[in-house]
């Protein structure tokens, strides 16, 4: 009796916990969903921060479970998967977390958060516990996802620049100034969808350790969905602007044209991804389209420096929270 008491108590401080990263990640990143408009002079800033948190919380319509599925059941076996790896995972994510912000660049909480799961599983139950296929294809789109995000921007560029070439590029720039609101409300529901979901993967993971539901369920209790997507949309609402500069300046000087494209670049791109179920990083997604919008004008007005930055915390994300983890798993049995 005592066990399932602390078990459930363990249960709900973790869901809280899950909640917390990823209210954190969002008010951190809220610049995201808003760098491009508020850059291009499109919106103001509070009505641009407005509109992105209903965006991501409309995107709970939108997509289906498959990001929190693969978080859940496709990264390691859930049964091997108890509240001390959980807790471990997320010393992980929330050690990464605090680097990125110290530093002053986009975290990447789902490969953070990746990370820290297979180092708090390797720890507990060896290789044998993490599923392969799941794994590669984290690891695959963690270079993808930008630069599929760039390529797809640079096209829609130069789609443009042909369609309207000979037209006064003020003028051109005046009618993308209206359309950003789609490319941008595009791009904060492709966000909501796939960050939302990673708090839902954990939760849901949590319910199956306590055997609140099954494995075979297809879907998490729809309470854990509305969650996620409340979090997400709160943490953009109430975020700060720190990394407005980083996101809309220093990777690329965007004019509309170039902010709708940049945006409708990375919203493809998630909307692929959250088809196929893959958590990635929407801070590097979103970086990657402003650097292939930005190069089309010419290499030069692309700050490369910035862009390397933003590299080094894609590579160094899933080994660092998975030593983290690794360590983060013995306190966590000694804590509970």
């Amino acid at each position: 009796m005592d066990v399932v008491h602390v078990s459930l108590w363990a249960v709900t401080l973790l869901i809280l916990l899950a909640l917390a990263l990823d209210f954190s990640n969002s008010f951190q990143d809220a610049a995201d969903s808003i760098a491009t408009v508020v850059s291009t002079g499109a919106l103001k800033p509070q009505q641009a921060v407005v509109f992105a948190a209903f965006m991501n919380f409309a995107s709970m319509f939108v997509f289906g479970h498959h990001v929190a599925a693969t978080v859940a059941t496709g990264i390691v076996e859930p049964g091997i998967v108890d509240h001390h790896v959980v807790i471990a995972a997320l010393i992980g994510a929330f050690a990464w977390h605090l680097v990125t912000w110290f530093l002053g660049i986009p975290s990447s909480p789902a490969h953070a958060l990746a990370g820290g799961l297979v180092g708090a599983v390797l720890v507990k139950a060896g290789t044998s516990a993490l599923i392969g296929t799941g794994l590669w294809k984290l690891a695959a789109f963690i270079l993808v996802s930008p630069a599929l995000a760039f390529v797809v921007s640079s096209l829609l560029m130069v789609g443009v620049a042909w369609l309207f070439r000979g037209h006064s590029p003020r003028r051109v720039d005046g009618g993308f100034r209206h359309l950003q609101l789609v490319s941008a409300g595009l791009y904060a529901l492709g966000r909501g969808g796939n960050d939302a979901q990673r708090s839902i993967g954990i939760v849901w993971m949590l319910l199956i350790t306590a055997g609140v539901v099954g494995t075979a369920d297809p879907l998490p209790p729809i309470w854990a969905t509305g969650l996620g997507y409340v979090v997400v949309a709160l943490g953009t609402l109430l975020g700060g602007w720190r990394l407005v500069k980083t996101m809309g300046r220093k990777i690329a000087q965007l004019k509309p044209t170039g902010g709708f494209c940049a945006d409708t670049g990375a919203a493809v791109t998630l909307f692929l991804v959250a088809a196929l179920g893959v958590p990635v990083s929407t801070a590097h997604t979103i970086a990657g389209a402003a650097a292939g919008a930005g190069s089309t004008r010419s290499m030069s007005a692309v700050r490369w420096h910035a862009v390397g930055r933003l590299v080094w915390a894609w590579v160094f994300a899933v080994p660092t929270a998975a030593l983290i983890a690794a360590g983060g798993y013995g306190l966590a049995r000694w804590l509970i």
